[in-house]
């Protein structure tokens, strides 16, 4: 258990007659980068919303950075940083206001807080524009504030919700640098749900699938591709999960846009 970051057990979640999440068994390891892959309405979100304790399960638990999500949320909650989908940022205050607020929020002391976000400003590259509004920031900038803004408490797990999705490729490349460095140089433990294949293949260790609330299965791109005789991991989806070419194309987007 030492070496698990995150472990579910039967982990369900049903709104109303539809079951969101069906019996989900995983493992994540301390230190891997471990992607989420599937499409819109796979149930993603709703994985990572429970494992951050922000909605309870139907049934079943998980593990997350040593405390249950059930008996010990508030715990949880201080050992795991998030960028969901669709973050709400304060763009009338500067980078620096923002992190400082955010810092707070988590009780983060006063002697370390103005230095980790000082640290925080030039591992990003904003320190030159940490102390202009947000509302001059690029969408891209925007994005690499909230991932700062997420490891502002310095979380031993961070969950990143489909963090590339509406960025345009060079912001998108940005931002993928970011995570990169956060994987080698800070020793986190990366949690990543995405439906952009190339996203997946380049920085995960582990992928899972998710299709439809269930996880059909789970290794790197090359087991899964060897496991199903497949030469891409599009084939290895499209096998595991029982779709037609075309309308998984429609789900995953395997090519990042080339343009806005």
């Amino acid at each position: 258990m030492t070496d698990i970051a995150i472990l579910t057990k039967d982990l369900t979640k049903i709104f109303g007659h539809i079951t969101a999440v069906k019996n989900l068994n995983l493992e994540v390891k301390k230190g891997e980068t471990f992607g989420l892959l599937g499409p819109n309405g796979a149930g993603k979100t709703t994985t990572v919303r429970m494992l951050n304790a922000i909605i309870k399960p139907t049934s079943g638990t998980a593990i997350v950075a040593g405390y249950d999500i059930l008996k010990q949320p508030d715990m949880v909650k201080r050992n795991t940083g998030l960028l969901p989908e669709t973050p709400g940022i304060y763009e009338k205050l500067t980078a620096r206001e923002f992190l400082i607020f955010i810092g707070k929020l988590y009780d983060v002391e006063r002697d370390i807080l103005e230095d980790r976000v000082g640290d925080l400003l030039k591992i990003f590259e904003l320190e030159n524009r940490a102390d202009d509004l947000l509302e001059s920031y690029s969408r891209g900038m925007k994005q690499k504030v909230l991932i700062a803004a997420a490891l502002v408490h310095d979380p031993s797990i961070i969950f990143l919700d489909e963090p590339t999705a509406t960025l345009d490729p060079a912001s998108a490349r940005m931002v993928k640098d970011m995570i990169k460095l956060l994987s080698e140089k800070a020793d986190k433990t990366i949690f990543l749900c995405t439906h952009i294949l190339p996203v997946a293949t380049e920085l995960c260790d582990r992928v899972g699938i998710i299709d439809r609330g269930v996880l059909l299965d789970v290794g790197t791109p090359k087991e899964l591709m060897d496991k199903t005789g497949t030469e891409s991991l599009e084939d290895a989806f499209i096998k595991l999960t029982g779709r037609e070419r075309k309308e998984a194309a429609e789900l995953l987007e395997w090519r990042e846009p080339l343009h806005q």
